[in-house]
């Protein structure tokens, strides 16, 4: 059966630019892809189709063979591009999902690092640093550029590289796997495709050496728990000149002894006397930015009570903003009264039984209709 012109096979015209084929490349390539349409063999034959349509014409030389000669020029071995393994000129399954997904994949895969490693610390302040912001000094173990080699793994003043004997300086390598053709980085040159000459004697050829680092971060005032800052470019240094990956401080905040954080809101518990509660009071409070305020307790408060504070709360980050405090009343029962104190207190309970604690009568008196009502 006579093979469909390339040029309709990928449904552009035979004067396209290289763009205008691969966008109609990809757009085909992914409406037919195998995964897409499982068990659906005349997809699957087109999928063949445009792959093999598309390596030809792709490639400057056997697009300009096609042109003159058609698909004869790439019979009896004329190009290598007669059959589905040969249709990608080598390169199998591996082109395939890089000439559809490599630019949303950062490149060609399995090649050099593109930066160095990113480093992940972790740094604990306290909940008064975390609302005014703070500047903390990291000491950070990481690999540094080699200065005897500026970096790039090669012995100052002598040749630097060679093209990987391996790879051929592509810097990855292929293995047939059955129906698929694996790629993978280049061991030898670790996808960098070329071969120290003269490895420094400093570094051994990495370009990068190991070093403790003192470092400086701003965490931003209003931080939350488990907030992450990044540091562009304080991460490892690559090998061999690559740029350097990026640092990440994960900050965690110690326990306060007053203050409990939800947010920009803040809440603490204050204990206060029961003669406080029964007949009211004003007392001192903290506030987290180290001043104090005060705060009225209403005659009659109860256990349990929440009073709310505007504007006292924690720190908004990037904003003027502020939270607000919520403070918890917890009513003291007196203990270890001295005799003076009891006598007072027997005095006011013979007091109180005149109708001064109203929920105290009124919940006996459903007590005694109970066991009344029970006879």
């Amino acid at each position: 059966m006579a093979k469909q012109d390339y040029y309709t096979t990928l449904g552009v015209e035979r004067g396209a630019s290289a763009d205008e084929m691969k966008k109609s490349y990809r757009k085909l390539a992914m409406q037919f892809h195998p995964d897409r349409n499982p068990g659906d063999a005349k997809a699957e034959a087109k999928f063949k189709e445009i792959n093999e349509a598309y390596d030809v014409l792709k490639d400057d030389q056997k697009r300009a063979a096609y042109d003159r000669f058609g698909h004869a020029a790439f019979e009896q071995g004329g190009g290598g591009a007669g059959g589905f393994g040969a249709g990608f000129g080598g390169g199998g399954l591996g082109d395939i999902f890089e000439q559809v997904f490599g630019d949303f994949m950062g490149g060609r895969g399995g090649g050099r690092p593109r930066t160095g490693q990113d480093i992940h610390v972790k740094a604990e302040i306290e909940l008064t640093e975390a609302f005014a912001g703070v500047e903390l000094p990291l000491r950070v173990p990481t690999r540094v550029s080699c200065d005897a080699c500026s970096g790039s793994g090669a012995e100052a003043g002598k040749r630097a590289n060679d093209t990987c004997p391996t790879c051929g300086g592509a810097g990855k390598v292929r293995a047939q796997q059955g129906f698929f053709v694996v790629e993978r980085g280049c061991p030898t040159c670790g996808g960098s495709g070329r071969v120290i000459r003269n490895p420094c004697k400093i570094c051994g050829g990495q370009g990068t050496v190991q070093r403790e680092r003192q470092l400086k971060v701003k965490v931003p005032a209003g931080v939350e728990e488990g907030q992450r800052i990044r540091l562009q470019g304080e991460g490892e240094a690559g090998p061999q000149g690559v740029a350097n990956g990026d640092l990440y401080v994960h900050v965690a905040l110690r326990p306060h002894p007053i203050f409990a954080r939800d947010g920009a809101n803040l809440f603490f518990k204050l204990p206060i006397r029961m003669t406080q509660a029964a007949l009211g009071a004003e007392v001192e409070v903290p506030v987290i930015d180290g001043s104090r305020t005060r705060l009225k307790i209403a005659p009659g408060t109860r256990t349990g009570t929440t009073q709310r504070m505007r504007g006292k709360g924690f720190s908004v980050v990037r904003s003027a903003a502020r939270g607000d405090m919520f403070v918890q009343i917890e009513v003291e029962t007196p203990q270890n009264l001295t005799a003076q104190q009891r006598a007072l207190l027997e005095e006011f309970e013979a007091e109180a039984s005149r109708d001064h604690s109203p929920e105290h009568e009124g919940f006996f008196a459903k007590v005694r209709e109970f066991f009344d009502g029970g006879k």
